[in-house]
C-alpha cells in the first residue's frame, strides 16, 4: 500500500464530500470484469481489496481511493502477422491486391475473433484526497497514468476542478543551484543520481547514478549549461526519492523511521494493517508536501 510514486494534484476547491458520501458516488463507476469483446475496462474497487464493501478508506482527514484496470492482452504483432497471412492467402487465391479499406475490415474481424480468447491482465491504481490540505495524490509513475485515474474521478464525480502541482520557483533551476553549491537546503540532502539536460531543443542528456555529485565532471556540465531535471534527495533522514522537474515524485522509499514506527503498531488483520499504514503514509506526506512545496517558493499564483 506504501505510495512508490507522487503524482500531486492542487484542488482549485475544497473536497466536500464524506467518504461514505464519495462511495456512494464511485458506485456509478464501480469496476467490473472485461466483456469478451471489450479490449478494456477501467472501474472503482475497494482499496482494501475485492473482498472489501466500501470504496473509500478514510484515516486523518484523508480519502483512499482504487481503480482497477483490466485489459485484454492482444499483441500488435500477433494481430499483424494472422493479417499478413491472411491477407496473402486472399491475394494469391483471387489474382487481386488488397486494398487498405479491405485490410482493415480483415484486421477487425480477426481482432472481433482473438479478443474472446484473450488473457486477461488486471492493475490496480491508488490515489487518495487530503480534504484539510486540497490535494489529490496519485502513485503512478508516469503524468499519463496519472491523468487517467483524475479523469476518472473527474467523470465519475461530474466534476472536479484540479490541476498539476505547479510552485513558484522553477524546479530545475533550484535543483541545478543545490548541484552546483550556489544553494542548499538543511532538509532536502543531495544523494548519488541526477539527469542533467541542455537547454536547448534536442540538447544532450546526462544521467548519473551512483556518482559523487559535486565532482569536477559535473561541474563542467553545469557550467556548460546544462540543468538538473532529476534529482536524488532524502529527506530529514525519513524519505528517499527522486525528484523531476515538473515536480512528480519517483521511486519513493520511506527510510526506517517511518518503517519502524509502522512496525511497531499492532495490527490483528490486514484491513488493521493497512489503516495504519494509510495513516502514517498520509500523515508524513502531508508534511513532506507541505516542506516540498515551500522551498519551492510556495504555490505559482494562478493565471
Amino acid at each position: 500500500m506504501w505510495f512508490k510514486n507522487l503524482q500531486i494534484f492542487r484542488l482549485l476547491t475544497p473536497f466536500e464530500l464524506t467518504p461514505e458520501a464519495l462511495h456512494e458516488q464511485l458506485l456509478a463507476r464501480a469496476a467490473k470484469s472485461c466483456g469478451s469483446l471489450e479490449p478494456a475496462s477501467f472501474g472503482w474497487q475497494p482499496p482494501l481489496g475485492r473482498g472489501a464493501e466500501l470504496l473509500t478508506h478514510a484515516a486523518n482527514g484523508c480519502i483512499m481511493i482504487c481503480a482497477r484496470r483490466e485489459e485484454r492482452l492482444l499483441p500488435a504483432s500477433v494481430v499483424r502477422e494472422m493479417l499478413d497471412e491472411k491477407v496473402a492467402a486472399i491475394e494469391e487465391s483471387e489474382a487481386r491486391k488488397v486494398r487498405r479499406k479491405e485490410r482493415e475490415e480483415i484486421k477487425d474481424e480477426l481482432i472481433h475473433d482473438l479478443l474472446p480468447r484473450a488473457f486477461v491482465k488486471s492493475s490496480h491504481h491508488y490515489a487518495y484526497i487530503d480534504t484539510e490540505q486540497n490535494w489529490l495524490v496519485v502513485d503512478a509513475a508516469s503524468s499519463k497514468r496519472a491523468e487517467e485515474l483524475v479523469s476518472l474521478l473527474r467523470e465519475t464525480l461530474g466534476t472536479l476542478p484540479a490541476k498539476p502541482l505547479e510552485v513558484a520557483q522553477s524546479p530545475a533551476s533550484v535543483m541545478t543551484a543545490w548541484l552546483n553549491g550556489a544553494l542548499s537546503s538543511a532538509e532536502f540532502l543531495v544523494q548519488d543520481e541526477c539527469e542533467l539536460r541542455d537547454t536547448v531543443e534536442e540538447g544532450g542528456i546526462i544521467r548519473c547514478k551512483q556518482q559523487d555529485l559535486e565532482g569536477d565532471e559535473l561541474r563542467i556540465h553545469l557550467e556548460a549549461g546544462k540543468q538538473v531535471v532529476k534529482l536524488a534527495l532524502e529527506w530529514g533522514e525519513r524519505l528517499g526519492f527522486v525528484l523531476c522537474d515538473d515536480m512528480a515524485i519517483k521511486r519513493l522509499k520511506f527510510l526506517d523511521l517511518i518503517l519502524e514506527e509502522a512496525a511497531s503498531a499492532e495490527a490483528e488483520d490486514a484491513a488493521t494493517r493497512f489503516d495504519v499504514d494509510f495513516a502514517l503514509m498520509s500523515l508524513e506526506l502531508r508534511r513532506f508536501i507541505a516542506r516540498l512545496v515551500e522551498t519551492f517558493g510556495g504555490l505559482a499564483e494562478a493565471e
